[in-house]
């Protein structure tokens, strides 16, 4: 018996099945990155990683009040007095004084106008450990949830790997803005029925990832009533609902919807969140499942054991969070400079003539590339976007990987970088597309690269495998 088939009959189904969804173009994009970072010094020609949906921008402001806040640390003569209490903390519920600034920190985000219940905060180890928590809490193996497309790859890991849950995909097109409409919905619903497939609910991402744009009241309000009717549950994943630009319309969630509604099953609402993308720190792992349902929620936190965030991340981030002046000044200087940058970006496209979907929050924009591509086919983007990663040396995410229903569509990460690598990430679009011109150059010069014998699955077999003793993109990729 070979290494493989062993491997196969000595591990578990769940640890051995493919639902992990690392086979996509999405992370073998991160591996190519991990070959070859791009460094200003060290490795000009490198990849530039903008696969990578972190917010650096705001780093200094963190920084500052760390040091002006030396008490908020077990780790310092002025906190130290704190260390055995904290060190001993192991209560699932999480520290009070936790879950009290959580619950405010999201109601400011959300301009203040809904209030969140502490008692209903729950841990979990980042979005991923969340969104897990809640499909266990919600579906078994078999059930399925719809999506609206294009979603983020890394569902496929988060709510189906060990949980065997199903994702049936709501197809949205560009022709009407990528909206969630009532007759998709249906159309997927309907379908799922008659091939007996059990749908428990619908998960939304709001602001979107990939696509920058957040919901209106009016949408968020017919998928409450579509749930309500069909008596599914509706998982909102709110995780960039700090990243609206300063210029755009206030953010609505789900929670302040419900609020106006007279006829609403509260108990099928439930919220993700983190401060992973709003706060850029994924390496914390806070994760957030806020439900409205009693019963979740208990067995949610049961649940929690197995995930819990640090008694020391959650001591200093309560009191960081409980700082009502730097919170202020926090998600205003947030929202100015993601859409500072952005505007950067979009500044840049708009001389070569490279359009993107009008997007108002994220860390990331919806890149067209429809011109550049040989065919209209997903072939093709795949083919153009091997070209990006090993010639024009950046990471960018094709659509197909966001399970985009049109080729041509590249999701480009903005707020990972300092403006430095931003300049050279221009430059190297520029050369792409042809800065003199103003318009996209012909393939003939990258012909060589388009033939080159890669699959959509991996590079090649130097390419960085889940076992590696390099990390995982699996575990860093949002």
């Amino acid at each position: 018996m070979d290494s493989g088939r062993m491997s196969q009959h000595l591990l578990s189904k769940i640890a051995t099945n493919d639902k992990h969804g690392e086979n996509s173009p999405y992370f073998d994009g991160w591996k190519a990155y991990e070959r070859n970072p791009f460094h200003p010094t060290k490795n000009p020609q490198g990849v530039i990683q903008m696969g990578l949906a972190e917010n650096q921008l705001c780093f200094d402001l963190i920084e500052d009040w760390i040091l002006n806040n030396p008490e908020a640390s077990i780790c310092t003569p002025e906190g130290v007095h704190q260390f055995r209490n904290i060190a001993n903390f192991q209560d699932y519920h999480g520290l009070q004084q936790f879950r009290n600034a959580i619950a405010n920190w999201m109601s400011k985000v959300r301009g203040g106008r809904v209030r969140f219940d502490p008692d209903r905060i729950l841990m979990s180890g980042g979005a991923t450990g969340a969104n897990e928590q809640i499909m266990f809490c919600l579906a078994d193996p078999g059930d399925a949830f719809m999506i609206p497309t294009p979603f983020y790859p890394g569902f496929v890991r988060d709510l189906c790997w060990r949980t065997q849950v199903q994702l049936i995909p709501v197809h949205c097109h560009s022709s009407n803005d990528f909206k969630i409409t009532r007759e998709a919905l249906e159309e997927a619903y309907k379908k799922a029925k008659e091939e007996n497939v059990n749908v428990k609910g619908l998960i939304i991402t709001n602001p979107s990832n990939p696509l920058g744009t957040t919901l209106d009241r009016d949408t968020l309000k017919s998928l409450v009533s579509f749930i309500n009717e069909k008596n599914i549950h509706l998982v909102c994943d709110e995780i960039y609902a700090a990243t609206v630009f300063s210029s755009s319309p206030s953010y609505v969630s789900v929670a302040e919807v419900i609020q106006e509604m007279e006829h609403c099953k509260r108990e099928l609402i439930h919220v993700i969140y983190s401060l992973s993308k709003d706060m850029g720190f994924p390496g914390f792992r806070v994760g957030i499942v806020y439900s409205f349902n009693d019963e979740v929620v208990a067995c949610a936190r049961k649940m929690s054991s197995f995930g819990l965030v640090s008694s020391q991340t959650q001591h200093m981030l309560a009191s960081m969070l409980s700082d009502e002046k730097f919170v202020t000044k926090f998600l205003s200087e947030n929202s100015r400079r993601l859409e500072e940058r952005h505007e950067k970006f979009v500044k840049g496209l708009e001389e070569v003539n490279i359009v993107r979907f009008p997007s108002s929050a994220g860390l990331f924009f919806w890149m067209n590339l429809k011109n550049l591509l040989e065919e209209a086919t997903f072939e093709a983007e795949l083919k153009l976007w091997r070209v990006i990663i090993h010639e024009v040396k950046l990471n960018v995410s094709p659509g197909s990987s966001f399970n985009c229903s049109e080729p041509g569509w590249f999701r480009v990460c903005f707020a990972n970088m300092d403006d430095q690598t931003v300049d050279i990430a221009l430059n190297r679009i520029r050369e792409l597309v042809g800065k003199e011109t103003k318009k996209p150059v012909g393939m003939k010069r990258w012909q060589s690269n388009l033939r080159l014998s890669f699959s959509s699955r991996r590079f090649d077999d130097s390419a960085m495998s889940p076992h590696s003793p390099i990390t995982s993109p699996l575990v860093q990729a949002t």
